[in-house]
């Protein structure tokens, strides 16, 4: 994890009970070094929190557990969907997080500061069941980013199968799978990660938390199979929509050629008067304009019900 530019590292904590939780938002050189002299941490670790690009993993230790997660972040004004990088620090009496800024930790870090019966009811427990809520919380605020895909790719959707009005969609359906891929991209590393820690004896926790975490698994299980179906939907739509502008572009060319070949015969006639040549046809005819109109006109009409008995028109 790289230190955000934008954003003042900051670093606070809230303890109570004997369980404390330290939450350092956008983590600078310093904060590693806070770390690095207060606790007993694998150096190894404390660099991964400054490392671009970790995969998720859980390292575990003879007395905590260090744990590396990435978290879907839809961005308000681009609308685009980023991971932003979670690592967990968790022992006995102690929980810190170090991510870059996200923002439901934030806020349910300021709630719990605020609000004692948040507080309470947050730090009731272990530092495992602490973890827990945290993250359960976290992957509940995905679900209305899965729905706000759901909802923009319906829109897409009614527009091209029902109220087509040939305004250009691809663009839109190209980020709309460049957004799912992401998504996808960050949501499937999570699932073995929580199902290891579903599976992990905590020795730093009061109390069996397999059934908690597994609440969590089914949570990214149920995201990971709308965004699967949501794939399906978007490449179909593609493939659809690909189809349609192939269909409309058939129907223009198909128009233009009838065109050039109506307009064909027609050509070689004027041509043929507009020979400078003697003894033609209807030469010094009175009527020779009506004449060559007239088969120009039949040559037309006849063209026109043989492309319409055929259906071409």
């Amino acid at each position: 994890m790289v230190a955000n530019t934008t954003f003042k590292s900051k670093r606070e904590e809230i303890k109570i009970d004997g369980l404390k939780w330290i939450n350092i938002s956008d983590a600078g050189q310093e904060d590693i070094k806070y770390l690095e002299n207060n606790f007993n941490f694998h150096h190894l670790d404390l660099e991964d929190c400054l490392t671009e690009n970790q995969r998720s993993k859980i390292d575990e230790y003879s007395d905590y557990l260090f744990i590396i997660l990435h978290l879907p972040f839809l961005h308000r004004r681009s609308k685009r969907i980023t991971p932003i990088e979670l690592d967990i620090f968790v022992k006995d009496g102690l929980l810190i997080t170090v991510h870059e800024n996200h923002p439901i930790i934030n806020k349910i870090f300021d709630n719990c500061k605020k609000s004692p019966a948040v507080k309470k009811e947050y730090f009731n427990n272990s530092s495992g069941y602490l973890m827990y809520r945290i993250l359960n919380e976290v992957f509940e605020n995905v679900f209305p980013m899965v729905d706000d895909i759901s909802k923009n790719l319906n829109s897409i959707e009614l527009d091209v199968f029902e109220d087509y009005t040939g305004k250009d969609r691809l663009k839109d359906i190209l980020l709309m799978k460049k957004d799912l891929i992401n998504f996808r991209r960050i949501i499937m590393p999570q699932r073995s990660v929580i199902a290891q820690l579903e599976h992990l004896q905590m020795r730093f926790s009061q109390n069996e938390l397999d059934v908690y975490f597994d609440n969590i698994v089914d949570k990214i299980e149920k995201i990971f199979g709308v965004l699967e179906n949501l794939k399906d939907l978007v490449d179909s739509l593609h493939q659809t929509y690909e189809s349609l502008i192939s269909h409309n572009t058939n129907n223009i060319i198909r128009v233009l050629t009838l065109f050039s070949v109506i307009m064909l015969p027609l050509t070689v006639i004027t041509g043929f008067y507009g020979m400078n040549l003697k003894k033609l046809p209807f030469d010094g005819h009175e009527f020779a304009v009506i004449i060559v109109g007239a088969i120009m006109l039949s040559v037309l009409v006849g063209m026109l019900s043989y492309f319409k008995y055929k259906k071409w028109l």
